[in-house]
């Protein structure tokens, strides 16, 4: 993978905080990435995307459901004139882990030939999702692709991305929280949490 993202933020594994969303608490094992470390964090990249794009017509394509706060949060960052469109995939169901088998459930509205397109994801782990989605883009002639993601899990790697902009580097952990979510909840906790092992994968216990 080349990795050509400034400054890209690795999370400290041993770092614990206090939950905040008592009905939650319950389900976390430990906050990972604060809620401020995340917004000072979309703030840099906003101010980097800026300085990229500047002058440039620019096309932020969120991927549903996950990155949908991180773009919320990040366009807000970005003070260029940008347009936003969205894409709704699905590779995980109600797994813990990803099948593979990317679909597309929603495609994008706007054409973007010409166009300089940012790829906003919430994580990147095995890669398939994003391998796809660069193929099915780039055969659509823009004049530019590139991805931000606001997580990315290295170790879990299994095809090669080209990330311009990585958020924070975190280890192999089953993460919600700021839109990330397991079977369709936690998304509104406003930090990175770690979901305890138990909670999805009931056997366990």
């Amino acid at each position: 993978m080349a990795e050509r993202s400034p400054g890209v933020a690795v999370v400290n594994e041993e770092k614990s905080e206090v939950c905040v969303q008592k009905s939650m608490c319950q389900d976390i094992e430990r906050v990972l990435i604060s809620a401020e470390e995340i917004q000072d964090r979309v703030r840099d990249l906003g101010r980097q995307i800026d300085e990229r794009y500047a002058g440039e017509d620019l096309l932020l394509i969120a991927v549903l459901k996950g990155s949908i706060v991180f773009i919320a949060d990040l366009m807000r960052a970005i003070s260029i004139p940008h347009e936003v469109d969205f894409l709704a995939t699905s590779s995980y169901g109600a797994s813990s882990t990803s099948s593979g088998v990317v679909r597309i459930l929603k495609d994008l509205n706007e054409p973007i030939g010409g166009r300089h397109a940012l790829l906003v994801e919430d994580i990147i782990d095995s890669g398939h999702t994003l391998a796809y989605l660069t193929r099915l883009f780039s055969a659509r002639n823009p004049a530019s692709l590139e991805i931000v993601t606001l997580l990315d899990k290295p170790s879990r790697r299994e095809v090669d991305i080209d990330l311009f902009w990585t958020g924070f580097s975190i280890p192999n952990e089953f993460v919600i929280g700021y839109g990330l979510d397991f079977n369709q909840k936690y998304r509104n906790l406003p930090y990175i949490g770690v979901l305890k092992p138990e909670v999805y994968q009931p056997d366990l216990e």
